[in-house]
């Protein structure tokens, strides 16, 4: 059926990393299915690959028997004896080849479409085999085509999928360019293999850190933790395991060379590096880099910490819409309520912050006191604080807590340019 079968079988199994005799048997599979739709189901059909001859033989058995009454699958002993095998008794069970000829362009048509199906899916089994172990790695590859807002991205033997929700915002790409990213998860499905790949989560940061920094691929330095607003900014918390060795120098290298290199690669993200310490209050104040901290108020209970700066260092510490002190509190874990001197002063007894509270649209006195009593006390609180979190207060939903944090976000970045022209 197929010119130079062995040969063709070899070259499939080199070209596409297969096990040969997962093709033999994608093609004894194919032809029996061919076979089934010439002769019925009912006729007992077996298929064989010969190596010596390179041909894929199919046999149709039928027993022997004194009086034939069913022709697909008996045979008589007189003939028998004479076409098969001269010993031939009634019961045994003989097989007559079949030439493949005779199955016709349909079941030869349906036997190709198994053997393709049965190499896509030992392709699908071997490359699962080879990236299951391999989620939470950088990858290199090229976007190859665009789907539904996904990018597919070439890996070699292998398509990655860089879904809508994984591409930092505003990036874009252009078939054939180069994308790097990491790799988040493996599906193995029925419709294949997928690898979900990243360029927005957290550890794509920390991955990129580890491959142009030698002290921590070494495991001199630890990454602590990550914290990123993708293609915005990000902030990378690092200790040091050799007194001698500074961590956040180390990350930044000679003239910024290390960590330019990855700014580069985010296309600008903006990326603090801050050094971790065991003291909450002073990790948390290194956080706020650039912004210098004058004094922290640990409330342990609510696990939340005032951060007072001078008036002139408010701006930088709560950064646009609160971007700087929310990724602060994502990097460290705690609560952080921003203060300026001034604001300090000026604050008055009891319930001030609650009062302050009202000014977004949509929260009564009701709700600031609710708020206040969960430990969100003012509106700096609110912007660093995450959605799910606000919305898991009753009568709160997700949208309205989103809608809140974007609020404070702009009440505060107001203020900020209020106190420069007032200064």
């Amino acid at each position: 059926m197929l010119p130079e079968l062995k040969r063709l079988i070899e070259q499939m199994g080199k070209d596409r990393g297969i096990n040969k005799e997962i093709i033999i048997e994608a093609l004894e599979a194919a032809m029996l299915t061919a076979a089934s739709k010439k002769f019925g189901q009912n006729v007992e059909i077996e298929a064989h690959y010969n190596d010596e001859t390179g041909e894929v033989e199919v046999f149709q058995f039928k027993t022997v028997v004194d009086k034939v009454l069913d022709h697909e699958t008996q045979i008589s002993k007189e003939e028998a004896r004479k076409t098969l095998d001269e010993g031939a008794e009634p019961g045994d069970s003989l097989g007559m080849k079949i030439e493949t000829s005779a199955f016709g362009r349909i079941a030869v048509q349906m036997a190709k479409q198994i053997i393709i199906q049965r190499v896509k899916d030992a392709e699908c089994d071997n490359i699962y085999d080879e990236y299951k172990d391999r989620k939470g790695e950088l990858v290199n590859g090229f976007a190859q085509r665009f789907e539904g807002g996904s990018i597919i991205v070439n890996l070699g033997r292998a398509e990655g999928i860089v879904p809508p929700t994984e591409q930092i915002h505003r990036e874009t790409y252009k078939r054939g360019e180069r994308i790097r990213a990491y790799i988040v998860d493996i599906k193995k499905n029925a419709k294949g293999l997928q690898i979900i790949l990243s360029r927005t989560h957290p550890s794509f940061l920390k991955a990129l850190f580890e491959v142009e920094v030698p002290e921590i691929s070494e495991g001199l330095i630890d990454i602590i933790n990550v914290a990123r607003e993708p293609g915005k900014r990000g902030k990378i918390a690092v200790r040091s395991k050799d007194k001698d060795i500074d961590p956040v120098g180390a990350c930044v290298g000679m003239r910024g060379s290390r960590v330019q290199s990855v700014v580069q690669e985010l296309r600008g993200e903006k990326i603090d590096i801050i050094p971790y310490s065991d003291d909450p209050a002073k990790f948390v104040s290194s956080s706020l880099s650039p912004a210098k901290v004058n004094r922290v108020l640990v409330d342990d209970e609510n696990h939340t910490m005032t951060v007072i700066v001078p008036d002139d260092q408010l701006s930088l510490a709560i950064g646009k819409n609160g971007q700087n002190v929310r990724l602060a509190v994502k990097l460290t874990g705690w609560n952080i309520d921003m203060k300026s001197e001034s604001m300090v002063a000026a604050q008055e007894e009891g319930k001030t912050g609650q009062n302050d509270l009202t000014r977004i649209t949509g929260v009564g006195p009701a709700m600031a006191e609710k708020l206040f009593s969960k430990g969100i006390k003012s509106i700096a609180m609110v912007a660093v604080t995450e959605p799910e979190m606000l919305s898991q207060i009753p009568g709160i939903g997700e949208k309205t807590a989103q809608q809140w944090i974007e609020t404070a976000g702009k009440i505060l970045s107001e203020e900020v340019i209020g106190n420069k022209g007032d200064s």
